[in-house]
């Protein structure tokens, strides 16, 4: 309670995750009120890669919610990403610039690469598939093209899940789900994902089977698992365990995806790009097939528009240990700079125990903050310079104004580490005539 400020009440922190942006946004004034513009110091920290409750959050925060927290615990940036949709992105933003804080917008999700058809790459099991993102995105108000992009990713991701729904039913009968009563009022804006599904198997099953003996030797039976390993009645590791089993390679629900199932990664690519927004490739931990030819598959990426790298770094170590992981970690940054590719980090927290923040102080992380810090400014001065007068990253102001991408990532490190959200009214005159040097004299 505290965090949130000693008037804070319990109505009002549930009130931050409403699925009513209204009685949200309300929230988010009122508790701002109460802290009076009274936040702890910006630190070194950031997470520029929390998932909201548009595509699943563990813990249900909206993106409004995600953004006090992060300006509460002293973030120095803050991002957040949902899976094929943009439908936080004004929120956020609204947000962050109420609070005064550094932020970012993204999308992931699903490609195919051609060429890595016969390797996997960061989609276990699933050669040629590769999860994916757009960064800094400013708008939905895209083009007729980059809208029929983002709304079939809607309708393929939402068909995807529906046809999941019927084939995990036989095998959990008689606890079946009806997709448009037990699955869809778990989201804001209908856009479901497995996790919520998850979520709804373990609700629907305590419907059917009220007495806890019967629950458990329900959910032993059907997933093959003692009762010690799993958290009854609804807890994370049951849906963690209903997913693994019945939605993953083998499980009763998988579809083995291919070519035709989800838009190659040029595709992708060319609708970030639309949108003004920087391709990213999206790196897991450098143990599979095609990460471990990480020099082609960054090649490969880069030819079709890609200009940054995404890594959770939570995933690539741990703490006390030099291992295969963490050496791969260190041989991706090394790869990234060496091209002058931006790194952007964060935590997901879309499944129970993730962190809030990523331990950056540990002895394996620290060497690498320089990085992550340079990443994130650049990232921000992307959302920020595009946002306002449409010269970000990849503009043609940007291909223009500098003499190579190194100078380019000099200067867009050097507006982000500068600049303060609230201060948007200096960049009032500036347009594609302004000189890169004449827009950091502004600051």
């Amino acid at each position: 309670m505290q965090e949130y400020g000693t008037t804070a009440t319990d109505e009002d922190i549930a009130a931050l995750d409403s699925f009513d942006a209204a009685v949200r946004r309300d929230a988010l004034t009122k508790l701002c009120a109460a802290a009076d513009g009274v936040y702890p110091e910006s630190g070194a920290h950031m997470n520029c890669h929390a998932h909201t409750f548009y595509s699943y959050n563990a813990y249900g925060y909206s993106p409004s919610h995600f953004a006090l927290l992060a300006k509460q615990r002293g973030l120095a940036g803050a991002g957040i990403v949902d899976f094929d949709v943009l439908d936080a992105l004004d929120e956020f933003l609204a947000a962050a610039q109420l609070l005064k804080l550094k932020s970012c917008v993204s999308i992931e999700s699903r490609v195919f690469v051609p060429e890595f058809a016969d390797r996997v790459i960061n989609s276990p099991g699933e050669p040629g598939i590769a999860y994916h993102m757009g960064l800094g995105f400013t708008t939905t108000k895209l083009s007729d093209e980059a809208q029929a992009f983002l709304a079939d990713m809607r309708t393929s991701a939402n068909d995807r899940t529906r046809g999941l729904l019927e084939r995990v039913n036989a095998f959990t009968s008689p606890v079946e789900l009806d997709y448009e009563k037990d699955v869809k009022p778990l989201t804001p804006n209908g856009n479901a994902t497995e996790r919520h599904v998850c979520l709804a198997y373990a609700r629907k099953a305590m419907e059917v089977f009220p007495i806890a003996a019967d629950l458990e030797a329900f959910w032993c039976e059907r997933l093959g698992v003692t009762a010690d390993e799993l958290d009854l009645p609804d807890g994370g590791t049951l849906q963690g365990v209903i997913r693994a089993k019945t939605m993953k390679r083998g499980g009763v629900g998988y579809v083995q995806p291919g070519p035709e199932s989800f838009p190659t990664m040029a595709d992708m690519n060319r609708f970030v790009l639309q949108s003004g927004a920087i391709p990213a490739l999206t790196w897991l931990d450098g143990t599979s097939d095609g990460e471990k030819c990480i020099g082609e598959l960054i090649e490969v990426s880069m030819a079709s528009g890609v200009a940054a790298v995404n890594i959770i770094p939570d995933r690539n170590f741990t703490a006390g240990v030099q291992d295969e992981k963490l050496a791969n970690l260190y041989d991706i940054v090394e790869r990234a700079e060496a091209l002058d590719l931006p790194v952007l980090v964060g935590t997901e927290m879309n499944s129970p125990g993730n962190k809030f923040v990523d331990d950056f102080d540990t002895a394996e992380l620290a060497p690498l903050m320089p990085v992550f810090t340079k990443g994130m400014h650049i990232v921000y001065a992307h959302q920020v310079l595009q946002g306002a007068v449409g010269l970000g990253y990849l503009s043609d102001w940007a291909s223009a104004a500098f003499d190579g991408v190194k100078a380019k990532n000099e200067f867009y490190e050097t507006f982000g580490s500068r600049f303060c959200p609230g201060q948007e009214d200096r960049l009032t005159d500036v347009s594609d005539a302004t000189t890169p040097d004449q827009i950091l004299a502004l600051l």
